[in-house]
């Protein structure tokens, strides 16, 4: 299959979590999830790297749609844009039954390995 028979849909959730499995990228979403919209120099500061390099993260960043740039005078601040991580949320969703079973997994195994509430100890 080549890259022009991939849907849109599909390159769009690919450059999605592309862009998520990067911890710096990580990093760069939640500085702004939780500080607002910063000027990439503020955002620089959190990271031991040259300038061009988070560049490169915040394009990364911004060509899956998770943050918006704007132009103040000199100055380019970035903002969250956190609509496409939706699209995170609905591809795990058929997933949570297996993380949301896991406790009872875990209180089995304690019944089974003579946890806490067995009825023998």
């Amino acid at each position: 299959m080549t890259a022009i028979d991939v849907p849109e849909d599909r390159l769009r959730e690919d450059r999605l979590f592309s862009a998520l499995a990067n911890p710096t990228r990580r990093e760069v979403l939640r500085l702004l999830r939780v500080k607002g919209p910063q000027p990439v120099q503020r955002l620089a500061d959190h990271f031991d790297m040259r300038r061009p390099s988070l560049s490169e993260h915040l394009k990364v960043l911004r060509e899956a749609g998770l943050v918006s740039e704007r132009r103040k005078g000199r100055e380019r601040h970035y903002r969250l844009e956190a609509g496409p991580l939706s699209e995170v949320q609905h591809w795990l969703g058929p997933y949570e039954r297996f993380w949301r079973g896991m406790g009872d997994l875990e209180d089995l195994r304690g019944l089974l390995d003579g946890g806490p509430g067995d009825a023998g100890a």
